[in-house]
């Protein structure tokens, strides 16, 4: 194992910022898939945020022999059975396309009476290492589905997620308040509650 390498389970940059603000203090080099492009693709086929984080990171982990962390998230609506959960991404189709996702979502509670609307955004992580035991945390943001979009700020369902307690959604607020508040903020502030014991008790 390199020495103070975390590789973070994501080619996406923005996703990787927040791990290095929580992480450089600490003295730690985060990597992302970015750093290692022959590695396959991991397919999420797990029925949960837990399994797909656990199979991403368990994965890559066993290939590059380092700490891998990885993520899951998405958004659960209570009316709709907690969907459309892990299939968040690909709601309206395999193509991810966030204006369809939005639109399907928007229609789908049309076609129910009196919907509270209330929702959540969910995000897993998990940190593994060959042969430890892995770590799994979790963060949740509460809110309300809006009636129609607002805001161009954020990406996926962003502009449909309103808070009550700012009387915006989260694409109208600020990128830098939103990465605050977020499901995934709450999960980072989970693993820096933990995340150094689960290294020394694993580690010995």
């Amino acid at each position: 194992m390199e020495d103070k390498v975390l590789i973070i389970a994501t080619g996406n940059p923005g996703k990787a910022e927040e791990f290095k603000d929580l992480f450089a203090e600490r003295g730690y080099q985060i990597k992302t898939l970015a750093d290692y492009p022959d590695l396959e693709e991991v397919e999420e086929t797990g029925q949960s945020f837990e399994e797909n984080a656990r199979l991403k990171a368990e994965t890559i982990a066993r290939q590059v022999n380092q700490v891998v962390i990885a993520d899951d998230s998405g958004l659960k609506v209570d009316d709709l059975g907690g969907m459309p959960g892990i299939y968040s991404a690909r709601y309206a189709g395999e193509d991810k396309n966030d204006a369809r996702n939005n639109a399907k979502l928007l229609a789908d509670l049309g076609e129910i009476q009196n919907a509270k609307r209330s929702a959540h955004f969910h995000c897993t992580l998990v940190a593994a290492y060959p042969g430890w035991d892995s770590l799994v945390v979790e963060g949740e943001l509460a809110g309300q589905i809006a009636d129609m979009p607002r805001g161009d700020n954020g990406f996926g369902y962003d502009p449909l997620f309103y808070l009550e307690d700012y009387g915006k959604t989260l694409a109208q607020l600020d990128p830098k308040e939103k990465n605050k508040i977020s499901h995934r903020a709450q999960a980072l502030k989970a693993l820096d509650r933990v995340f150094d014991q689960w290294l020394q008790e694993e580690g010995k």
